[in-house]
């Protein structure tokens, strides 16, 4: 049985989703992972983790653009705001994500469907660094 954690680093130019897949993937690689569970938990509350389509990038603009309908980037309707107009929106848009996802490993190989990969979803404009807590259980 392993157990293996590690906090792996992410540097984001800002707001968007970024595929983490190969990322991911190199990781389980590296650690000789097999059959089990990975854990992933964004240590941030104005970022978060999804897994979404990966074949057309108009689905992450729609998402965006949903996204600024539900949560306004506008500082006149939020208390909060002290790192600027998207402060505030970036906290909510994190709440109605995730910050953890679980995934399946089988025969060394996250158990993602044909469309899917694993996305850092930043809220915030400015680049910045994403710290990823990676747990495996398994064999």
């Amino acid at each position: 049985m392993k157990n293996i954690s590690e906090i792996l680093s992410f540097t984001v130019k800002g707001k968007g989703m970024y595929d983490i897949t190969k990322k991911t993937c190199d990781w389980i690689y590296k650690n000789q992972l097999n059959q089990g569970q990975l854990n992933l938990f964004i240590q941030h509350t104005s970022a978060s983790l999804t897994i979404m389509e990966n074949a057309s990038s108009d689905v992450l603009e729609d998402i965006d653009k949903f996204l600024l309908k539900l949560v306004p980037e506008d500082s006149s309707l939020y208390t909060h705001g002290y790192e600027g107009d998207d402060d505030m929106p970036a906290h909510i848009k994190s709440m109605l994500t995730q910050t953890s996802l679980t995934i399946p490993i089988n025969k060394g190989n996250p158990v993602l469907g044909t469309w899917q990969g694993i996305y850092l979803f930043e809220h915030r404009y400015h680049a910045t660094s994403r710290s990823i807590n990676y747990s495996f259980i398994g064999g």
